[in-house]
């Protein structure tokens, strides 16, 4: 009971008191006098642009910086920085920084290369120890002319002046703990251009594009001014907000471990999976959709469901397979009264089947006609949570086993639904959404030189999804002219994720990446399609190498001049309707267009009713020809316009995959 679940809810709660505590001033170091922690041992500067080197002093005290047989004085001004600014160097080194103020500050080990920053939510975040083939990685990543400025996670509710990062060398021991995305991309540039490469990983997962954007440009947006209100409001009383943890941290305390007494206590799963027992005072909610959904926003504990259905003579005494469908977190199912199947634990804590198909059987001897009762219980401490059957009423039934889909009784629909164990509230508020990462993770690197940006993120804009398509441009614009520099900037497109649809059936993950797309009208920009990548069950893909490699072929033929590569896969270029099908024409086709795998998938087709339907694709030449019987008079097409458009599989000869596309311009439904 002391073990991991504590851990969690602790950093939880710590994390709740660290963005409280930022809502104050920025807090002085005893020194006076230091240098920004940008510049500590084993960093990297940029190479080819003039160098700033900056810190803080007591006002009008005298600094020299030295690097490589230039020098540069600065007198520190009013508010007490400093600043200087030293010649070009080539890629090369180690070489010793010096500063010499009141006190003489050394920093070793500095090399001269590339520095690229890594940006965005978990999917940047994620390290390398949760990625495929990791002690492979691990082992082989011995490259010292790698480097990771590590800048811890940071929300402030003004512009923060320093960072609390440091630098460190990649290393089997160190590697395990960078970002996976980042270190790829980097270890294939270091392959090709054999000079160092420094990486600045600022990260945050769950985090939306409004976070990472500064007041000035935010406060255009429509629909900020909320937002707004509640960052004065916790910078305002952060004090009073401080106050109040203590005491609510202990009762958290003992509600976690009563959660976890109650998950194995017998009598309570009894109680409630027993078919006798009384739940008409309970309300009814539905299946395959989240409890948040449906009025209980915001809770976490234990809840059950339980759904009574009629057992069929015929499938008396045969096997059959039950499907509660996709649930989140923590599940356990009974039939019956006995229990026949359960996905994660909360102690010790697992939850990696959260949100996850489950299929489980039920013996014979178990299976009688007549009235049946199933009962499910659900865990869920963080998160929206609830059978939510990743939204679709299919994946929930009871049939035979092997039986076809004809024979299943539907278990979507109405369940009854009660909530037996409420967790309190976290003693924490959770931290406004926008603005704050720019000021306490981007503000501080400012005007340190870069050669680009690498972000991985949109998952957190789902729900708004159209709106991503004017924020994301606006905070790399508001980036670079902070930087005062227009420089590369690419990102990973939306992997697919959750479970692939029978039917055509766009979304907002759909949409965020046609948003992604709609960026690359500003100049150096670049993106890397990760539609074939991805997993149904997990957000954070572990075929990170990947990810990395293809962000390196963007850069290299859009920064490092390999004219001639090809970085990206086919991308929609234009339509013509001839004779009812749809002649499509793409650029990057790579030496040629490539269905992998076969017939190609994932193509679907409208009239004018807008009704889409699956169409037959084929490859003529450097087109593709699309059409279907049931649509006459084709108007638009649309490919791998879905969160999950599993087997999608138009390529180019250089394998890499067809962005997703539409034609049509038609409104999609974007969750809330």
């Amino acid at each position: 009971m002391q073990g991991y679940f504590f851990s969690r809810i602790l950093w939880v709660m710590l994390l709740g008191a660290c963005s409280l505590l930022e809502a104050a001033p920025e807090k002085q170091t005893k020194k006076s006098f230091i240098v920004s922690n940008l510049f500590s041992d084993h960093m990297v500067f940029q190479r080819n642009v003039k160098l700033p080197v900056w810190g803080w002093a007591v006002p009008g005290t005298r600094v020299k910086v030295e690097l490589a047989g230039n020098s540069a004085p600065a007198v520190a001004g009013k508010d007490g920085k400093w600043m200087v600014w030293l010649p070009p160097l080539k890629a090369g080194g180690p070489y010793d920084l010096i500063v010499d103020g009141p006190d003489k500050i050394t920093v070793k080990d500095v090399l001269v290369g590339d520095v690229w920053i890594c940006s965005g939510q978990s999917n940047m975040e994620m390290p390398v120890r949760n990625c495929m083939d990791k002690e492979k990685e691990f082992a082989a990543a011995n490259y010292p002319e790698i480097r990771q400025f590590g800048n811890t996670r940071l929300i402030a509710y003004e512009p923060r002046k320093n960072t609390p990062g440091r630098w460190s060398v990649c290393t089997p021991k160190s590697v395990p703990h960078w970002t996976a995305v980042g270190y790829f991309f980097g270890r294939d540039l270091y392959r090709k251009l054999h000079i160092p490469i420094g990486l600045i990983n600022v990260s945050w997962g769950g985090t939306s594009v409004e976070a990472w954007t500064s007041r000035e440009v935010a406060q255009k947006w429509d629909d900020t001014r909320e937002a707004f209100k509640q960052v004065k409001y916790i910078k305002d009383h952060h004090k009073e907000l401080l106050a109040g943890i203590s005491k609510q941290k202990k009762k958290c305390e003992d509600a976690w471990k009563e959660l976890a007494v109650l998950e194995k206590d017998p009598a309570s799963q009894k109680k409630y999976a027993d078919p006798a027992f009384d739940d008409s005072r309970w309300k009814t909610i539905l299946g395959a959709k989240d409890y948040d959904e449906q009025g209980y926003k915001g809770y976490h504990g234990i809840c059950w469901y339980r759904k009574t259905i009629d057992i069929p003579k015929a499938w008396a005494g045969k096997e059959l397979l039950l499907s509660p469908g996709a649930v989140d977190e923590i599940e356990t199912t009974y039939f019956n009264g006995e229990k026949v199947g359960s996905r994660g634990s909360f102690e010790p804590m697992e939850t990696k089947y959260w949100d996850q198909r489950r299929v489980y059987k039920i013996p014979g001897s178990k299976v009688k006609a007549g009235k049946a009762v199933i009962a499910v219980r659900v865990i869920n401490v963080f998160g929206q949570g609830g059978m939510t059957s990743n939204h679709d009423p299919l994946d929930m039934y009871i049939c035979p086993a092997g039986a076809a889909a004809g024979e299943r009784i539907s278990l979507a629909g109405k369940w009854k639904f009660d909530f037996v164990f409420r967790l309190p509230a976290q003693p924490y508020r959770e931290h406004p959404k926008i603005t704050n990462l720019f000021n306490g993770m981007i503000n501080p690197l400012i005007p340190f030189p870069v050669k680009g940006v690498i972000w991985y993120q949109g998952e957190s804009n789902s729900g708004n999804a159209y709106d991503y398509r004017v924020r994301f441009p606006d905070m790399i614009r508001d980036w670079r002219n902070r930087w005062n520099d227009e420089f590369p900037f690419f990102w990973v497109q939306l992997a697919n994720f959750r479970s692939a649809k029978d039917n055509p059936a766009a979304d907002s993950w759909a949409v965020v990446r046609e948003s992604q797309d709609a960026t690359l009208k500003l100049p150096k920009t670049g993106t890397a399609v990760a539609i074939d990548i991805g997993d149904a069950k997990d957000i954070h893909p572990k075929n990170k190498q990947e990810v990395g490699r293809r962000l390196s072929l963007v850069a290299r033929a859009k920064v490092y001049g390999e004219n001639d590569l090809v970085y990206s896969g086919p991308r929609y270029k234009s339509m013509r309707i001839e004779g009812g099908k749809v002649i499509l024409s793409f650029d990057h086709i790579g030496g040629g267009l490539v269905a992998r795998g076969g017939k190609l998938k994932r193509f679907a087709i409208a009239g004018a009713d807008k009704k889409f339907v699956w169409a037959d694709a084929v490859i003529d030449g450097q087109n593709v020809i699309v059409s279907s019987a049931m649509v006459k008079e084709p108007v638009a097409v649309r490919y791998a316009y879905e969160g999950n458009p599993a087997g999608c599989n138009l390529y180019n000869k250089a394998g890499l995959p067809a962005s997703p596309f539409r034609t049509d311009n038609w409104p999609v439904p974007t969750q809330k």
